[in-house]
């Protein structure tokens, strides 16, 4: 099968959500298809990685052409200047279309795929986000999927419900409103949906009840996280990933930190927490120069090391949307966690069982103490988490149910 991937990030190298997700399943759909990638190229994703800009393309090219045939990158427009992205946000919102959507028009991206609709002959278009939306008109005819990575207005709701500044709350509420009614009008012409969870499926068949929507789960690379047996694990020791200019982790971690550290700290005297991610936000930095046992690391290539080194993943996220694939990676490094439930959504957890659920800091605390106290319990956790992951994330076994779902999309007479 010929297949047209359209995506809103160059999906490589995968470090960190969204990179993983569309990494992996280009990687599991190349096994028997032929692939052609057109990516928009989400600069900030890439800048702490790289030197350069061209360099970050260069290699990513390279190691994606393993997976693609063809490789075509653009530029996003309102990152090619200063402020545009604040820019473009106020413009939106006098326009019909969300930011959601405006964020990804390029007049560029569009001659190119005019072009391309009328040259190439593909089998199914994978469209990788809603926001790419407006390069459908030119597949009219052709078997078009959508991939939800969240249900955007799902999520952006939740975000509007959340935020106390009175002005930023009125934006996100009408940017929601303006995504539900784009997906109510749009996504009824794609052939098939896409989400990461069957949580995330009931959100989406809630506005277009006659969708075809399909879970296609994020999962895990089971033979790069995995737990290393041989490792010493530091005595009183947490850890939090992931990065810090996204809102859901820079809003968990100035909670735990605020709410749950001072009172953990006191009870603890050696208790320490390491926190991975690019962008900290100012308040941490401060903190971590006055605590030494805050520990900031900025983006690292590889977590594994600080993964098996710690006794307890904490993950107080409860916002955003989709499933959250920092947790799968600690479930897969067979980590006990402490998590709020809404960054557990859309994965088959159990409370006590792979996973301590907690919500208030009174919560952490206690479930972070009881860990500390009760190694042979951590221990426990930690292989329920490793046997979930096994059993139902891996990627080999998501991969193989993805490749039939989009082979059974062909019309019976083309398929092999």
């Amino acid at each position: 099968m010929n297949i047209l991937w359209l995506s809103h990030l160059i999906p490589y190298p995968p470090k960190g959500g969204v990179l993983q997700r569309s990494y992996n399943l280009i990687k599991e759909l190349s096994k028997d298809n032929t692939i052609d990638l057109v990516a928009f190229n989400q600069k900030n994703l890439l800048k702490h990685i790289y030197p350069s800009m061209t360099e970050a393309i260069s290699d990513s090219k390279s190691a994606l052409s393993s997976y693609c045939n063809k490789i075509h990158v653009f530029d996003i427009p309102c990152d090619t200047t200063t402020h545009g992205k604040k820019l473009l946000a106020a413009k939106s919102i006098f326009t019909f279309d969300p930011y959601t959507v405006n964020w990804l028009k390029s007049t560029e991206m569009d001659q190119f795929i005019y072009k391309l609709s009328n040259a190439s002959n593909y089998d199914l278009i994978h469209f990788d986000t809603l926001s790419l939306i407006p390069y459908k008109k030119y597949f009219t005819s052709d078997i078009c999927v959508l991939d939800h990575h969240n249900i955007e207005s799902h999520m952006m709701f939740r975000r509007a419900s959340t935020e106390t500044n009175f002005i930023k709350k009125v934006y996100f509420y009408q940017e929601a409103l303006k995504i539900q009614r784009y997906e109510k009008k749009y996504c009824p012409d794609f052939n098939l949906h896409i989400t990461c969870s069957h949580l995330d499926s009931k959100r989406l068949q809630k506005i277009i009840p006659k969708a075809n929507i399909v879970d296609v789960p994020n999962g895990v690379d089971t033979n790069y996280f995995k737990p290393d047996d041989s490792a010493t694990q530091t005595p009183n020791s947490l850890i939090f990933t992931g990065g810090l200019d996204w809102y859901p982790n820079k809003k968990a971690i100035l909670f735990f930190i605020r709410e749950v550290w001072p009172t953990l700290n006191k009870k603890v005297p050696d208790i320490c927490v390491n926190i991975i991610g690019k962008n900290p936000p100012q308040e941490l930095v401060a903190l971590s120069k006055n605590d030494s046992r805050v520990k900031l690391h900025g983006f690292v290539d590889d977590i594994r090391d600080y993964m098996n080194a710690a006794q307890v993943y904490v993950c107080p996220i409860d916002d955003g949307g989709g499933t959250k694939l920092k947790i799968l990676d600690a479930l897969a490094m067979s980590k006990s966690i402490v998590a709020n439930p809404v960054a557990c959504e859309g994965i088959d957890v159990s409370n006590n069982s792979d996973v301590l659920f907690a919500q208030t800091p009174d919560d952490y605390i206690e479930k972070i103490m009881y860990l500390f106290s009760n190694p042979s319990e951590s221990k426990r956790i930690g292989k329920n988490s490793r046997k979930l992951i096994e059993s139902k994330y891996s990627y080999d076994i998501i991969g193989k149910n993805f490749r039939k779902l989009y082979h059974n999309l062909l019309p019976q007479s083309t398929k092999p």
